[in-house]
């Protein structure tokens, strides 16, 4: 890797100290109390609100912009934080824009929704910032429950089941607990140590006991596990990386984005990353943007991202996608890679356009290139798991997998959708099937 990392047009320490804190700040500065009592304002307190449909963790969105409203925030919080313990997290990291605001009817009426993803932040960051755990632990039942995976879905589902008086126990095949919260997010979007001061935070209700460097298959096994506790949720996320299927596609310097953000987010110094002038991007979602983005605030003279078909099917949300214009990232459409080529580093990707239905036009183009990220999507990775349903874990409604006393949730099932907030609802959902299963309740 160090070879890949320093090979000639990679650079670390491109741009000035203050380049690199300015690029890397807060992308949405918190509201302060007057700003957030003007949004709260601003809010119709519908009945049967289309915002708390469009919330994946059916958060009570006009009950707690109400308690902002009327003065107590911390009240609000324990709204939000009763149906999605990483409020915190989701309000930075949360498409809005897509889910809660688009649907809001401020932003129907005049194209300009409540901020209500901005007024989460302020009501969990006043609560968390006091250092308050809202909720307080059940007697204990004896129960034991296993936790693979210390994603959003695993910390999830944890919480509740600690909360319900069950000891739990995760197991995490990184030194750190997060997940992609930790390790696949933008530093932007969670400067300052965030992800970790949360799940701090929610380890403060007790009976969580965090076990790293713990890899099912490889540390661990599902029968081991199933015999040493009541059951078992796993959380697993997606550590597999699909291939471009292109012709050199092994040279240097051609790595996978979840690699490079991953490795950006445990920096202590940014600007000590070396980064390629001329950086090329593959994938349409919200890590190819966070990867382009990053690229472009490290340094990078050149960033584009290529995606195989229109703006309209790319993952990433118009926002992202208007971010990363706005940054100076480059978006190509309609175009798939057919060749990486170089003599043993990349130089050149060659790639040719296609129409809606994927066929190919004969019509090629090259992108001179030193450093090229993929991000085409994940697989799950590794053996003794469940029953699949296509390359995941196959679940019923409650997360309920062909193994007894198995149950799984968040993107290693078909229902993960890439989304923090839909990890939270199926982690939290299947502690509460477990919760039941336990106790006969």
């Amino acid at each position: 890797m160090a070879r890949d990392m320093f090979a000639p047009g990679i650079a670390a320490g491109r741009l000035e100290p203050e380049a690199y804190r300015e690029g890397f700040s807060d992308l949405h500065p918190p509201l302060d109390d007057h700003e957030a009592l003007v949004q709260a304002d601003r809010c119709y307190f519908c009945h049967d609100a289309p915002c708390m449909t469009a919330c994946p963790t059916d958060i009570d969105i006009p009950l707690f912009i109400r308690q902002i409203a009327t003065g107590t925030p911390d009240a609000a919080a324990k709204t939000i934080l009763s149906q999605n313990i990483l409020g915190g997290m989701c309000a930075r990291v949360c498409p809005t824009e897509t889910l809660c605001e688009e649907v809001c009817v401020r932003e129907v009426a005049e194209g300009k929704p409540v901020l209500i993803g901005q007024l989460q932040r302020y009501a969990t960051d006043h609560l968390q910032a006091q250092g308050k755990h809202p909720f307080t632990r059940a007697a204990a039942t004896g129960k034991t429950i296993a936790v693979v995976g210390a994603g959003p879905a695993g910390l999830s589902c944890a919480h509740r089941l600690a909360m319900l008086g069950h000891d739990v126990t995760i197991y995490d095949a990184r030194p750190k607990p997060g997940g992609l919260n930790e390790y696949g997010i933008a530093a932007y979007k969670t400067p300052e140590g965030f992800a970790q001061a949360e799940v701090d935070w929610l380890m403060q209700i007790g009976g969580i006991t965090f076990r790293h460097d713990a890899a099912l298959g490889r540390d661990i096994t599902l029968a081991a596990l199933k015999k040493d506790h009541d059951a078992v949720f796993l959380g697993l996320g997606l550590a597999g990386v699909n291939a471009l299927g292109a012709e050199g596609e092994d040279k240097d310097n051609v790595t996978n984005a979840v690699d490079f953000i991953a490795g950006l987010r445990q920096s202590d110094d940014l600007s000590g990353l070396p980064i390629g002038r001329d950086v090329v991007v593959i994938g349409g979602g919200m890590t190819a943007v966070d990867a382009a983005v990053q690229a472009k605030l490290l340094g990078a003279l050149n960033v584009t991202l290529v995606y195989r078909r229109g703006r309209d099917r790319m993952n990433a949300s118009r926002f992202e996608q208007d971010l990363a214009a706005s940054k100076g990232v480059r978006i190509i459409t309609h175009a798939v890679p057919l060749a990486i080529h170089g003599n043993g580093s990349v130089r050149e990707i060659e790639f040719e356009y296609v129409d809606a239905d994927m066929r190919g036009s004969g019509e090629t183009f090259r992108i001179p290139a030193d450093q090229v990220f993929k991000a085409i999507g994940q697989t799950l990775h590794g053996d003794d798991l469940p029953d699949l349903d296509g390359r995941k874990i196959r679940t019923d409604a409650a997360g309920r997998t062909s193994v007894e006393g198995v149950w799984a949730g968040g993107d290693c099932t078909p229902a993960g959708d890439d989304l923090t907030v839909t990890a939270v609802a199926q982690g939290r959902d299947a502690a509460m099937d477990i919760h039941r299963q336990l106790t006969g309740g």
